[in-house]
C-alpha cells in the first residue's frame, strides 16, 4: 500500500511539473491520434453520408460489414498494416514500419468504420426528415450529401469524438506497427504497458492520470455537443 501510495504522489508530481519525458510521450501521443482521426473524418463522414442516401446492389451486406467494422480487433488491424508496410509487404519500400506514419495508418484503419457508421445513421435520419423538401428545391445527391453533414454537424462531432476515444486508448496496434521505441513511437498506452512490466508505477499512473482525463474530456464534450444538437434541432 505504502508502495502504490509512494507512486500514486511521484505520478502527480510529474503530471503537475510537467516532467519534460512523459510530456514527450502526450503530445505525441494526441498528435498521431489527431492526424488519424482527422484522416478518418475526412474518409468516413463522406463514406457514411453516400451510403445513407445512395442506392445500389449490396448496400445491406455493406451496412451489416460497416457496423461489424466499429469492433474490429486492434491487434488483427495492427497485424494487417504491418504485412503492408514489412520489408516483404507491397508497401515496404517506402520504410513506415516504426514510425508515428505507421501508427497514424492504424489508427485511422480502426476509426474509419466509427465514424462512417454513425455518420450513415445520422444522415439517414436527416433525410428522412428532410428529404421533400431536398426534392423540392431540385438538390441532387452530392449537394443532399454536403446539405445534410452541415445540418448534423453537431451530432457528427460527436461520432468524430468516439472515434478520438478509441484512437487514444488503442494500444494493440500501434505496438505492432510502431515498436514502442523510444523518442520516436512511444506513446501513453505503450508506455503504460512497458512501464508497468518494468515496475516503473509512477510514469505509468502519471499517463494513465492523464489518459483518464482525456477520456472525461471527451466524454464531457460530446455530451456537451449532443446536448447543443438536440438544441439546435429542438
Amino acid at each position: 500500500m505504502a508502495d502504490f501510495q509512494t507512486a500514486l504522489l511521484t505520478a502527480i508530481e510529474l503530471v503537475i511539473r510537467l516532467d519534460p519525458d512523459l510530456m514527450e510521450i502526450v503530445w505525441l501521443s494526441l498528435r498521431i491520434s489527431l492526424l488519424a482521426v482527422l484522416f478518418a473524418a475526412l474518409i468516413g463522414l463522406p463514406l457514411g453520408a453516400a451510403i445513407a442516401l445512395w442506392r445500389f446492389p449490396g448496400r445491406r451486406v455493406l451496412i451489416v460489414l460497416l457496423n461489424a467494422a466499429m469492433g474490429l480487433p486492434p491487434v488483427v488491424v495492427g497485424l494487417v498494416v504491418y504485412l503492408l508496410l514489412s520489408r516483404a509487404g507491397p508497401l515496404g519500400h517506402a520504410g513506415l514500419l516504426f514510425t508515428p506514419t505507421a501508427m497514424v495508418i492504424a489508427q485511422c484503419i480502426l476509426v474509419i468504420p466509427i465514424i462512417a457508421a454513425l455518420t450513415r445513421q445520422t444522415v439517414t435520419d436527416l433525410h428522412e426528415e428532410y428529404d421533400e423538401y431536398l426534392r423540392s428545391i431540385g438538390c441532387g445527391a452530392l449537394r443532399s450529401i454536403s446539405t445534410l453533414l452541415w445540418d448534423g454537424r453537431f451530432r457528427l462531432l460527436t461520432a468524430i469524438l468516439a472515434g478520438f476515444g478509441r484512437a487514444i486508448a488503442e494500444v494493440g496496434a500501434v505496438l505492432i506497427v510502431g515498436g514502442n521505441i523510444q523518442h520516436v513511437t512511444r506513446v501513453m498506452t505503450t508506455t503504460i504497458a512497458l512501464e508497468t512490466s518494468k515496475g516503473n508505477l509512477a510514469l505509468a499512473l502519471g499517463l494513465g492520470l492523464i489518459l483518464i482525463t482525456l477520456a472525461v474530456a471527451v466524454n464531457a464534450t460530446a455530451t456537451a455537443v449532443s446536448d447543443t444538437a438536440r438544441r439546435h434541432h429542438g
